[in-house]
């Protein structure tokens, strides 16, 4: 891991959305949980499948492929058949920029 940051302009990513980005052949997802900016992996740790493509319930993501639920906060893997947690990245917010740590 590096100790690069990415800067990214999260103005229309309201609350309950999901966005995906790339980035040095990492593919980042950005979850609004009630306004708290969260940034996890976009690959579910069971199946390696996107995760853009579920569903986000509060904290909640939901893999739609196998039904794997995780904690975006955390990474924590909440419900089988998924057992290890996503890759988390820390972040810093600025106002509508989002400073990714790398």
């Amino acid at each position: 891991m590096t100790d690069e940051a990415l800067e990214v302009d999260i103005s229309g990513l309201g609350p309950g959305q999901m966005r995906a980005l790339e980035h040095g052949g990492v593919s980042i997802l950005l979850c609004n949980v009630d306004g708290e900016i969260y940034a996890v992996e976009n690959e579910c740790s069971h199946a390696a499948v996107p995760l853009d493509e579920g569903t986000l319930r509060g904290c909640e993501l939901e893999c739609d492929f196998h039904g794997a639920v995780f904690d975006v906060r955390s990474g924590e893997a909440l419900a089988m058949p998924a057992s290890r947690p996503l890759r988390t990245f820390s972040l810093e917010r600025e106002g509508q920029i989002v400073r990714l740590r790398l």
